[in-house]
């Protein structure tokens, strides 16, 4: 076997490396399979890297963008629940509504990672109420898809969570920036949205019973405390509990005027807790298995003082896989290096939060530094 320096031709971005890469000493620098995510990356590993081959590697085919397709999805939901709120539907809604869920099943069927980091990592890509929406879709497909929901299930729950909230459309940018508790006023705006976004979606011509009654009960609580109806357990439609447990998640790690974002860990670490009273057991259970206790996307600092992010679920999930940003000493990485927390090494020490993150000075992150093409904006 051969050894050679890397070259540029052997690199691409969004690649998956088809050799170990080692340094000039010995040392593995990246393994076999890691995704080239940044020209520094590239730059890196034509300066120090050697592989035992004697051919320059054929470019992996480049996968999709799950995040382009979340993102055009949560451009054209916002256009689309405008119009409807103010009681201009066009006539084919549905049929757009029916293409904006496709373009969400899409973007996990490519890449739930991806999908599911977006949630964390994507807030600004497009208006609150939109963008909520649809990561509220995303995590409630991965729950129906995890009960082996029907095809027309799952369907029924992305169309729910993506107009849940057309009944305080016009308020909910105006809440979520806001600093202060909601007055009176929108207090009763807020406690009437479920009906009032059945009638919007009637009016504009949707007559689809699973999908209106998943969308009047997505508030209702397992003890009766929920609203409009104050429904209890098994009242409540089961796709109307996926889509509540969704909503909770996204809106407690989002960051909001009045209330800062929680760590995704402690967000499930209160839903567990809730599960007690007013949210059903075992979906709570649910939700956890399949996020995992340390969520895709999540900040995290490793034993070894390294800080990364969680980037796919490990086989335990207490161990998934960290792609680590910083170093021991705080400095940023030149090649992000994968952690396999099984490992004593890397096993995780604490989810940070957004102002631990923040305090470290970690340079901007794009998605597709740890994900790569398939987190392309």
């Amino acid at each position: 076997m051969n050894i050679r320096k890397v070259t540029a031709a052997d690199l691409k971005l969004g690649m998956l490396l088809p050799w170990d890469v080692y340094g000039e000493n010995g040392a593995v620098l990246v393994r076999k399979g890691h995704m080239i995510a940044g020209a520094n990356q590239i730059a890196y590993l034509i300066e120090r890297g050697v592989v035992e081959d004697g051919a320059p590697a054929e470019a992996a085919a480049e996968p999709p963008s799950a995040l382009r397709k979340l993102n055009g999805a949560s451009v054209e939901l916002h256009t689309l629940l405008q119009a409807v709120s103010q009681g201009v539907a066009p006539a084919d809604v549905v049929r757009r509504l029916d293409d904006i869920a496709l373009m969400v099943h899409a973007a996990i069927d490519i890449n739930p990672d991806v999908a599911t980091a977006s949630v964390l990592h994507n807030q600004q890509a497009a208006p609150y109420a939109a963008r909520h929406s649809v990561d509220t879709a995303v995590i409630a497909v991965l729950l129906a898809r995890a009960r082996q929901r029907s095809r027309n299930d799952v369907m029924t729950v992305t169309l729910a969570a993506l107009t849940m909230n057309l009944g305080m459309l016009a308020h909910h940018q105006r809440w979520h920036d806001s600093a202060e508790p909601l007055e009176r006023d929108d207090r009763a705006r807020m406690l009437a949205h479920p009906e009032r976004s059945v009638h919007l979606l009637r009016q504009a011509g949707v007559n689809d019973e699973a999908w209106l009654q998943c969308v009047l009960h997505h508030h209702e609580n397992e003890d009766g405390s929920g609203y409009p109806q104050g429904k209890v357990g098994a009242q409540i439609p089961l796709l109307s509990k996926l889509v509540a447990l969704a909503d909770r998640y996204c809106a407690r790690v989002a960051a909001r005027g009045y209330l800062p974002a929680m760590t995704p860990n402690g967000a499930l670490r209160d839903m567990l807790l809730e599960a007690r009273t007013t949210l059903d057991t075992h979906l709570v259970s649910l939700l956890i298995r399949e996020l995992g206790i340390y969520p895709v996307g999540a900040w995290v600092r490793l034993i070894n003082g390294e800080v990364g992010v969680v980037s796919r679920r490990g086989l335990q999930s207490t161990t998934p896989h960290v792609e680590a940003v910083l170093g021991p000493r705080g400095a940023p990485l030149a090649v992000f290096q994968q952690r396999d927390t099984r490992n004593a090494l890397y096993v995780i020490r604490e989810v940070l939060t957004n102002a631990q993150v923040a305090a470290l000075d970690v340079p901007p992150l794009r998605m597709a530094q740890v994900w790569g093409r398939a987190a392309e904006a």
